[in-house]
């Protein structure tokens, strides 16, 4: 695969504005991504996919027919097109750092910001290789546009390379994944395959079918105000209550103590006045069991502060109300485990070690795994997503294109033996 070509494809992409926005009610929840969502129609017009669609809310979908006479399942693969909303997207200007010598790389000389392997150690994995990098000003994009590069790049591909054989492949491209509504939308059954892969992860290598359960938990805590020179035993303050609440969750149980399969509670937003406070966390576990524990205690503890000031304020003062966001793809994904197999092998017929890990997030492949399509997640090739100091390899680019090339031609190979199981 030419390399040069697909970095092209990359920085096209990069270079339009698609930052999504939480507040916006409507899908795609920013004008801008539209920009991109009709360049990537054109494009796949012109490499020759088939049944090029894009609906009302920016979702496209695509084709590439089988080129086989017996049956194979229908794979897909996703990504999606916009950047998060944590880090401008205006005027990407990646950088192209050839060779790279394993030392600091001067994003901007004026602000004095440098991407260090002192602080980012995993730059070191990718000596000698081509890194595009920012200018220190905004994300790169590669969250997950090297996603879309890289399944673009594949089609491409088969469609030059008949003699690689492989069944009916589907591709489909999100909006607003970043704000947690990629899948909202997603027609699962107009998209009509078997199982399908995101291509939305990390570094090379990375193959993921576990994340978390996921919930966010809103509390407002109620108070009195009086003068505080007469306020002696008249005085509810809502912010201390709401702090005496936030003391109470398990110290050691928060994202900067935790890793791997450990769950945690994370105070995001406090926000008030004596005479209410917001406090809104989310909760997060791998372990189904566990996660209705966390959310158990939420509850316990609200009701706690209720009971104790039942008759001093007259009503409850803390008003708790959880909801569930996403839950551990696992239970669907496991019992298709022949569709991780079939990653993992492609991985390794390329010379690439596959990291099987939990995800410490959640991913568009959850949700639609519990819409009805499997849907593991395969890296992507970026690092330090979602702000200054993004970078990706373009050599992980070119080798993620690879392993959707090699899944499909061994879906189609597995499926001619009888062996997809």
């Amino acid at each position: 695969m030419e390399q040069q070509h697909i970095i092209d494809r990359f920085i096209s992409y990069i270079k339009v504005d698609t930052q999504s926005d939480p507040e916006s009610e409507t899908t795609p929840s920013t004008e801008k991504q539209w920009d991109l969502v009709n360049q990537l129609v054109e494009e796949l017009k012109q490499i020759g996919l088939e049944d090029v669609t894009v609906d009302d809310n920016a979702y496209i979908m695509a084709t590439l027919p089988s080129n086989v006479e017996h049956d194979v399942p229908t794979i897909g693969f996703v990504s999606h097109f916009d950047t998060s909303p944590d880090f401008s997207g205006t005027n990407v200007n990646p950088q192209i750092i050839e060779n790279y010598d394993g030392g600091d790389i001067v994003l901007n000389k004026e602000e004095n910001i440098i991407l260090s392997p002192n602080y980012f150690e995993d730059l070191l994995l990718y000596k000698g290789q081509t890194l595009i990098t920012t200018d220190g000003k905004t994300l790169l994009g590669a969250d997950d546009k090297a996603g879309i590069t890289e399944i673009v790049s594949a089609m491409e591909y088969l469609i030059k390379h008949p003699e690689i054989k492989h069944g009916k492949i589907r591709i489909g491209f999100t909006p607003d994944e970043e704000i947690g509504r990629g899948a909202h939308k997603f027609d699962v059954e107009k998209f009509s395959a078997d199982w399908a892969y995101t291509m939305d992860g990390s570094q090379i290598g990375e193959l993921e079918y576990e994340n978390f359960n996921a919930a966010g938990a809103k509390l407002i805590f109620k108070g009195k105000s009086v003068h505080p020179g007469y306020a002696k035993g008249k005085m509810i303050n809502s912010l201390l209550l709401a702090n005496k609440f936030i003391a109470k969750l398990p110290k050691k149980e928060v994202p900067e103590k935790t890793t791997g399969y450990e769950g945690f509670f994370h105070v995001h937003t406090v926000s008030g006045s004596i005479e209410e406070t917001e406090v809104q966390l989310i909760i997060r576990d791998h372990s189904m069991k566990k996660f209705k524990k966390r959310k158990k205690l939420v509850e316990k503890l609200a009701k706690k502060i209720n009971k104790k000031y039942a008759k001093k304020f007259g009503e409850d003062i803390v008003v708790c109300e959880i909801n569930d966001q996403y839950f551990n793809m696992r239970e669907k994904v496991e019992p298709v485990k022949y569709i991780v197999d079939v990653a993992e092998e492609a991985m390794k017929d390329l010379g690439i070690t596959p990291i099987i890990k939990a995800i410490r997030g959640g991913t568009d492949g959850s949700q639609l795994s519990y819409m009805g399509l499997p849907c593991p997640n395969i890296f992507a090739g970026g690092h330090n997503f979602h702000g200054k100091y993004e970078y990706v390899p373009a050599e992980s680019i070119v080798k993620a294109t690879e392993v959707i090339v090699k899944i499909a031609e061994l879906t189609a190979q597995k499926a001619a033996e009888g062996s997809l199981k």
